[in-house]
């Protein structure tokens, strides 16, 4: 600090402004009333708003009588000397950055910030490393012995006690309580201070914390746990900063990021106890600012999902202690036997898409191949050769505890490309080149991500209880059967999961009790054992290493065998083998399936997220897991459609340009047709498929159904058709059943003639009767309906002739074809009351007054049930006399 500043009030012409940093607190309000005493003759200007608790002080106070002029009346031209307290920072002083450049300005900067790239140079700088800029100023005072009055000592013993959290932050020195000392010997009532900083909270506070505290997430960043809360506001509430430090107080947390979007900004408050995480770097980087262990930043022009994007980029950067092998390792690590002749090892690189394997005999790692010598070696016709014979052995292992310095010497410095992490003489996992790159850079490698030994979701799993969550979600049965599931799975030594969209529809507050099952361990052998607890069944895929278990009451649980699913080719089923949960997820169509929720005793509600799942199923966002995702399984593309729709989500940048890939590529040349009809049913049969349709069209996907669907206006109001027939049949509660996903696939063939709905049939593998309403039934319907059109009076009985062969489905898009009312109508009536017309007369009376059995009894029926259809009969007497009258017995 100099020994001696220049604070006399007069420039050499204009005035003397004192000002801070917009969204003042009480830190700035202090520090601008100890500059005022230095300059008396200044104005005191706030460049723009001030922090919730600060405005309601000044109501409550008399802080109005101090001179604090409003800056619409400030001619900014007239200021010849800015006092700057509590910030350098020309993005943070409102209208006042435009002048701070100007020639003939004299500038004087009060500060206890760290120095920035951006700050404001100043003629007078008087900065400091304190907890608080009036510990600077405060310094200044008693140095020049300038008095104050108690009232001023209380003003700027707030701002003291707010900014060092009464002497808890870590950022507090020594000055800070010699501040606080001359302050109270100058009368600075405490029980001012005490009120208002340990104010209560308002209701719309409360609602906001309680939204911090469930939005929590925790993320793994360089072995150091870092949490972070998004939230969402419509309106601007105030002190975000007191909120995050009760947070942080709540939830005991060493980092913590809080994030608020609040009208059309997003704030950022971030605080620290660790020296490893410097979180005013951190805000710095969005253009804000503070201390290593308190700051904020406040980020115009982007989003909530962008600013967390941007966050997590950051601290990567940021934050880099060592970390542990056990914290980079990759889990269970691809590995072969010694006497396994090369052409099978090649296979397994393949087939894994790996380009190392660890060589084992038993446990123990022997050494390690790789695919350029497994290639080399098969072009010169050694793939009958075991492993053993061109393995290298001279292998550098760490065990779980090894430092990254260790790992970056054995990695780099033997120019070694896989580190076998082990422990006791067993295999744990491995660390790949990409996995320490990954550390020390940046940003992840841009890698293949379907490689096993290239993943990096793990290394961010995310773990939390939701245990009382789930029984606020779920019926007490359920909760029973889960842990049920899970006392047995411990019994076994198994770790069991519920998983899938179970749990993902759990967190989307939708009804779904189909409860699926994955078990670390034989999944068959659990699923007897279970059965055996609750006196079930079981029916068991050996292939597949899967079961049912149905109980007593009807209900079914599908367990899985954690699992590995490799593919042949593209759009074949999965060849399956055992694996960890891990893998297991990480074979899923997409991130918001790939929830676990821990069942075993002790564990039970325990929630993990490899993937980012919470995150996206937040976001509101359908990602697929690694980029080949589409190439293994081409009908995710069609369900990726489907989730969207159903859910209301948006499918991810990526992905969409994945589904793209996939059908520029046709990966659905090779997709059975069993599995197309399959996704394109169970889109037809979502509650408004129209979207979903929409959507296959833009992508192109239509076509690959068959090459005549066409999606313009004529099919569109065509669907919308068939979606208000559909919802007038729902309605008559028939005991009929009636599959929707016939009607709108009717509706896309409309233009079909019978080769092109032949051709539909076999490319879909339609059964028998499907291709019968296909492709004759809804013919003769279209031909029907040229008929109906072009009668002027429609006969009951000759509408029933017409319409009775056709099932419902095509009657419903026969209704749905048609833009004549009197067309629906008959049709509806036909449906409702024509369809169900009996005579009361049947061939046993005919018998009974003579008449011999034979043709002539279907055609007195047939006559009868015209003449009812018609109206011309009503009674059971009726009939008689019709009969009667029209035919003799003889």
């Amino acid at each position: 600090m100099p020994a001696k500043v220049n604070t006399s009030t007069k420039s050499s012409q204009g005035l003397t402004v004192i000002t801070t940093h917009i969204n003042a607190d009480f830190d700035a309000f202090g520090s601008m009333l100890a500059a005022k005493k230095l300059y008396p003759d200044a104005l005191v200007v706030f460049p723009g708003s001030q922090e919730k608790n600060l405005r309601d002080f000044f109501v409550k106070s008399m802080v109005y009588l101090y001179d604090i002029a409003k800056i619409k009346d400030l001619d900014l031209n007239a200021v010849r000397r800015l006092i700057l307290v509590d910030t350098r920072q020309a993005s943070r002083i409102g209208n006042f950055a435009g002048i701070v450049h100007r020639p003939g300005l004299e500038v004087h900067i009060y500060d206890h910030h760290p120095p920035m790239p951006d700050d404001i140079s100043g003629s007078v700088e008087v900065t400091q490393i304190t907890g608080a800029t009036v510990t600077i100023l405060t310094k200044i005072l008693r140095e020049k012995e300038i008095p104050i009055t108690p009232e001023e000592a209380t003003i700027i013993a707030l701002g003291l006690y707010e900014d060092t959290g009464s002497f808890t932050f870590t950022s507090t020195t020594e000055d800070d309580y010699l501040a606080a000392a001359y302050l109270l010997s100058k009368g600075a009532d405490l029980n001012v201070v005490s009120d208002i900083v340990t104010r209560e909270m308002t209701p719309e506070q409360v609602r906001l914390l309680n939204d911090m505290i469930e939005g929590v997430t925790h993320r793994t960043i360089s072995g150091i746990d870092v949490a972070v809360t998004t939230v969402s506001c419509d309106t601007y509430i105030g002190d975000f900063a007191f909120l995050v430090h009760k947070l942080k107080d709540i939830q005991n947390l060493d980092v913590l990021f809080a994030l608020a979007s609040m009208e059309n900004r997003v704030y950022m408050v971030a605080r620290s106890r660790l020296s490893g995480v410097d979180v005013g770097e951190i805000a710095m980087a969005f253009g804000g600012g503070g201390h290593p262990s308190a700051a904020s930043a406040t980020i115009r022009g982007q989003t909530l999902i962008q600013v967390e994007e941007k966050l997590f980029v950051f601290l990567n950067q940021f934050v880099n202690p060592s970390q542990l092998a056990r914290d980079l390792m990759s889990a269970p690590a691809i590995s072969v036997e010694p006497s396994v002749p090369l052409k099978k090892a090649h296979d397994l690189l393949t087939r894994y898409n790996v380009n190392v394997l660890v060589v084992l005999e038993p446990d123990n790692p022997l050494g390690t191949i790789s695919r350029q010598v497994i290639e080399k070696a098969i072009h010169h016709k050694l793939k009958h050769v075991p492993v053993r014979e061109y393995m290298t052995s001279d292998v550098d292992t760490v065990n779980p505890d090894a430092p990254l310095s260790e790992i970056q010497e054995k990695i780099i410095g033997n120019q070694q490309r896989l580190l076998p992490v082990v422990e006791n003489g067993r295999l744990l996992g491995v660390i790949t080149r990409t996995d320490l790159l990954n550390v020390l850079v940046s940003e992840p490698a841009r890698i293949p991500e379907f490689a096993v030994d290239t993943m990096e979701w793990g290394a961010n799993v995310r773990e939390r209880r939701i245990d009382k969550f789930l029984r606020e979600r779920l019926p007490e049965e359920i909760i029973e059967l889960l842990m049920s599931v899970g006392s047995v799975a411990d019994s076994l030594g198994y770790d069991a999961y519920a998983v899938g969209g179970f749990v993902r529809d759990i967190f989307l507050y939708l009804e779904n009790l189909d409860t699926d099952i994955v078990i670390e361990g034989d999944g068959i052998e659990f699923a007897k054992a279970l059965s055996a607890s609750l006196g079930g069944r079981v029916r068991a895929h050996e292939k597949f290493k899967t079961a049912v278990v149905i109980l007593p009451n009807g209900r079914k649980i599908d367990v899985a065998t954690a699992r590995l699913e490799y593919y042949k080719s593209p759009g074949a089923l999965p060849t399956v083998e055992m694996g960890s949960i891990k893998l297991d997820l990480y074979r899923r169509d997409f991130t918001i399936n790939t929830l676990a929720i821990r069942l075993n005793p002790g564990k039970f509600g325990t929630l993990i997220d490899f993937f980012g799942a919470q995150k996206d199923l937040k976001r509101r966002v359908i990602r697929v897991l690694h980029n080949l995702s589409f190439v293994e399984d081409p009908t995710r593309v069609f369900r990726a459609v489907r989730f969207e729709q159903r859910f209301g989500f948006r499918i991810g940048k990526l992905t969409a340009a994945l589904i793209e890939n996939a059908v520029r590529m046709d990966f659905f040349r090779q997709l059975s047709g069993r599995r197309l009809f399959s996704e394109l049913r169970q889109i037809l049969e979502e509650d408004r498929p129209i979207m979903a349709l929409h959507r296959l069209h833009e992508y192109n996907l239509l076509k690959v159904i068959h090459r005549k669907i066409v999606y313009k206006s004529a099919m569109e109001a065509l669907l919308h058709s068939v979606e208000k027939v559909l919802a007038w049949h729902n309605l008559l509660f028939l005991e009929e059943p009636c599959r929707q996903w016939m009607v709108y696939l009717l509706a896309l063939t409309r233009s079909f003639d019978q080769e092109s709905a032949t051709a539909l049939c076999d490319r879909l593998e339609l059964t028998l009767r499907h291709r019968k309403i296909l492709i004759h039934e809804k013919t003769n319907a279209e031909e029907c309906l040229k008929w109906m059109t072009s009668q002027r009076i429609l006969k009951n009985s000759d509408l029933y002739k017409k319409l009775h062969p056709f099932h419902t489905e095509t009657l419903l898009y026969v209704m749905a074809s048609t833009p004549r009312t009197s067309i629906k109508r008959a049709v509806s009536d036909y449906i409702t009351t024509l369809r169900s017309t009996e005579t009361l007369l049947n061939g046993n009376y005919l018998k009974e007054i003579g008449f011999k059995p034979g043709p002539i009894f279907r055609e007195i029926l047939d006559s009868l049930l015209d003449a009812r259809l018609n109206g011309e009969v009503e009674t059971l007497h009726d009939e008689v006399e019709f009969v009667q009258k029209n035919w003799k017995v003889g």
